[in-house]
């Protein structure tokens, strides 16, 4: 039995000489703040841009014209970059019957697939071109026309063109409202995006 708390004193003794021959020097608690607590939640990804089709006029008769938007389930903004009119590069065809907004236009999905655009007072009635852009791009964008991203290669591969698949956009209609006036638009006679 005194072997035994011999060799346990020695065991000890060589544990405490070698931590002191490793440098590490006695400390007390450390105070880290509290306790990691909840669960982990990555940053946000950034969004990837999508192919979209805004729709403007070519020689009066409404055409795609394909855009990068950051985020397409974002209407508001769609819509505001409609109402913003053709890029420079688009002028070369496309012409707008929208007008220039000062204001950005409260725009909301309802329930099924109509969709709400509250003007800034002052803007007068909308012409039968304007609604058509507005119905079009709004049931092209809203879930007509599922866009694929625009630079969909990864892992090296090569870019595919951006991709549409097609579902009708009959139902769709959009709602107007404007300083003292309404007006609605269904999207059953918008043409079809091109596919690529």
């Amino acid at each position: 039995m005194k072997g035994s708390r011999v060799t346990a004193l020695l065991a000890g003794l060589a544990a405490a000489f070698t931590l002191t021959a490793c440098g590490v020097p006695p400390s007390d608690v450390i105070q880290a703040g509290e306790p990691a607590s909840g669960m982990f939640s990555p940053s946000p990804k950034p969004s990837v841009p999508v192919v979209v089709s805004l729709y403007f006029l070519d020689d009066g008769d409404l055409t795609a014209y394909p855009r990068k938007i950051g985020d397409p389930a974002d209407l508001g903004t769609v819509v505001a970059r409609l109402f913003g009119g053709p890029t420079t590069s688009e002028t070369v065809t496309a012409t707008t019957e929208l007008p220039r907004l000062t204001d950005t236009p409260d725009v909301t999905a309802g329930s099924g697939n109509g969709v709400s655009i509250k003007l800034p007072n002052h803007v007068a009635p909308l012409s039968h071109p304007a609604m058509l852009q507005l119905a079009c791009t709004v049931a092209h964008v809203s879930g007509s026309y599922a866009a694929l991203p625009a630079d969909a290669h990864r892992d090296g591969a090569p870019a595919a063109p951006p991709v549409h698949a097609q579902r009708s956009p009959a139902h769709t209609s959009v709602h107007v409202l404007g300083d003292g006036w309404t007006m609605t638009q269904s999207a059953d006679s918008c043409p079809d995006p091109p596919q690529p």
